[in-house]
């Protein structure tokens, strides 16, 4: 959520009513680093602008002199026609293509600032907003914006130096008429600033509307299968439509606020206009103005009301542009960054220490974790057991900083972890779990994610995680690009891939969410051996589901509501007939061995 949606309707006006220079000068970093296109923009309009009023200038002569005989050279009025029209066009023709290289070079900057920004962006930032706003933000947005502002002020410049060379045309040929058309503008810019703020409004109320749309779309596709098998269909239907239906109000109502500049300024032209004409025939009658003269002032008159109408239709896109730029903006300057420290080490030794470690997600809510003391030694495999919501995962979740803790210290080697950079506290740690994430790219790539591809390191790790037959039946091998999340291989190929990522990264210690929970029993077969090669002389903390996987930990460590309530190896626990001996004859056993295996033998099969 940015800053404007968090603060409400009433940061909204405020915002609505800075000026548009302070707003504008915050892009500065972004679209105003080619100065010397901007120049040529500029120069571009400035000529294009100052040929305006040559147009009714040559009705002038031409109507006075051209149709007396000899008095004018019958070459020089298609010879000045083909000059204007070409300084014209070779004016528009530049600034057209500056203005398009000033949008896409400010695009591109303030794109890869939004999503440098998303890779260090504290974690609220994920849980507050959607993955379909971000994209919408970093994708869309700011290109839509970028595009209408960066026009519209395109527009602003030229349609306003336009006005100001005819107007000032007007005075050279008649100061008295051209007073009745000067007293326009305040009504125009009275009604350009009504308008513009009820767009503001209107504009902020859309981005809402269309993230939270997004936002269901998005849930629907994720959640197919779960929404077939329920028969939800009707239901989320109608969430669509309801959605839809204010979507589509907000918008009718920005289309309204919009297209009522247009024809108000416009009602304010034509009223001008017609006090001209009466005066100029008044005028006429009493001075002798010339027909070429009367010609040229009504001429450049009538042009006069293309700039205004287009000046007054600049506001909507300059808003619209400004909202949508303004929101990247906020993401890119509101957004924490993570904290670090400096401390940095090649490779850990893997002792951890938890000492009073307490964990709250806000203030109002009880401690996820209360008070912890857990020590683990390098080497040692540490089973993690509880009942949902235990604090397992947060707990884990610390070590890397996923979670920061609210009191106490969580220690590395004897670090405190936020002493350490990020960059080489998370270098240590590798994870995987049930829920195995793949980026669209190849297989290569996935294995060695974050790191330099060695291809006959890839081509290890994956043996080692039984993956050699399945790469070595692709055509393209290691080169086969997954797709996306590598849906198209199974689940026991997927976690497997995962395996291969972390023996690839080789860090010293291990995360395991419970790897085999969901698969068969011949997929977990392939799993387990390839999570046994894995594990060696690694520190590892296993989340466990079912306390079949535990058996082989040096250390089994019980939570309850935020707390260790029992600690042990599978044999002492079970002789002392507490939680862990309880979840055990729960069933949660299942799969588990006939027989108590030996607690000091060290990972068997």
């Amino acid at each position: 959520m940015t800053p404007d949606q968090a603060n409400g309707p009433d940061s909204s006006v405020k915002n609505a009513s800075k000026g548009l220079i302070l707003r504008l000068r915050r892009f500065l970093p972004y679209f105003g680093k080619l100065p010397g296109v901007w120049a040529l923009v500029a120069v571009s309009a400035l000529v294009g602008a100052s040929t305006e009023p040559m147009i009714p200038a040559l009705l002038k002569p031409l109507l006075d002199r051209g149709f007396q005989q000899g008095s004018l050279e019958i070459w020089t009025v298609p010879a000045a026609l083909l000059l204007l029209f070409g300084v014209r066009g070779l004016a528009g023709y530049l600034s057209q293509i500056g203005l398009t290289k000033i949008t896409n070079h400010g695009l591109l900057a303030m794109r890869r600032a939004m999503f440098n920004k998303i890779l260090v962006a504290h974690l609220k930032l994920f849980a507050e907003q959607s993955s379909s706003t971000l994209a919408n933000t970093v994708v869309y947005e700011v290109q839509s914006g970028s595009v209408m502002l960066v026009n519209s002020l395109l527009s602003l410049t030229r349609n306003g130096l336009t006005l100001l060379a005819l107007t000032s045309y007007l005075f050279f040929l008649n100061w008295k008429l051209t007073l009745i058309v000067a007293a326009v503008f305040p009504a125009v810019a009275l009604v350009m600033r009504v308008l513009t703020r009820r767009l503001h409004r209107l504009t902020k109320a859309n981005q809402e509307a269309t993230d939270n749309l997004a936002y269901v779309v998005e849930e629907n596709v994720l959640a197919q299968r779960d929404i077939r098998l329920y028969a939800a269909q009707q239901s989320q239907a109608r969430r669509f439509d309801r959605l839809s239906d204010s979507l589509q109000h907000l918008a009718m109502k920005s289309t309204v606020a919009g297209a009522a500049m247009t024809p108000m300024t416009q009602m304010l032209a034509a009223v001008a206009l017609s006090a001209v004409i009466s005066v100029a025939l008044v005028q006429s009658a009493s001075s002798g103005t010339s027909v070429g003269g009367f010609v040229a002032f009504i001429t450049a008159m009538l042009m006069i009301i293309a700039p205004i109408r287009q000046l007054s239709e600049v506001s909507s896109p300059i808003t619209r542009g400004l909202v949508a730029l303004e929101r990247g903006l906020a993401l890119i300057e509101s957004t924490p960054s993570e904290t670090e420290g400096d401390f940095s080490k090649r490779r850990a030794s893997g002792e951890i220490v938890f000492s009073q470690v307490s964990v709250s997600y806000s203030p109002n809510s009880a401690p996820v974790l209360n008070a912890l003391d857990l020590s683990v030694q390098s080497g040692e495999m540490v089973a993690l057991v509880g009942a949902s919501g235990s604090g397992k995962t947060t707990l884990v979740n610390l070590l890397t900083r996923f979670v920061d803790i609210s009191s106490g210290q969580v220690l590395l080697d004897g670090r405190d972890v936020r002493e350490w950079s990020l960059q080489s506290l998370r270098s240590q740690f590798a994870f995987v779990s049930q829920q195995v994430v793949m980026i669209n790219d190849s297989i290569a790539a996935n294995v060695a994610l974050g790191m330099t591809i060695d291809r006959d390191k890839v081509m290890q790790c994956l043996a080692a995680a039984n993956l050699a037959q399945l790469v070595n039946d692709l055509p393209d091998g290691i080169d086969t690009m997954v797709g996306h999340n590598a849906m198209q291989l199974s689940g026991g190929q997927r976690q497997r891939l995962a395996i291969a990522r972390a023996l690839y990264k080789d860090a010293p210690i291990l995360i395991l969410d419970e790897a085999t929970s969901a698969l068969d029993t011949e997929s977990e077969r392939a799993v387990q051996t390839a999570l046994e090669r894995l594990m060696q002389n690694r520190t590892t903390l296993v989340i466990a589901h079912r306390l079949s996987t535990v058996h082989h930990a040096n250390r089994i460590v019980v939570m309850d509501a935020g707390q260790i309530i029992e600690t042990g190896n599978h044999a002492e626990l079970m002789r002392r007939g507490g939680q862990y001996a309880r979840l055990y004859r729960l069933g949660l056993h299942e799969g588990a061995p006939k027989t108590e295996p030996d607690p000091t033998a060290k990972q068997a099969t």
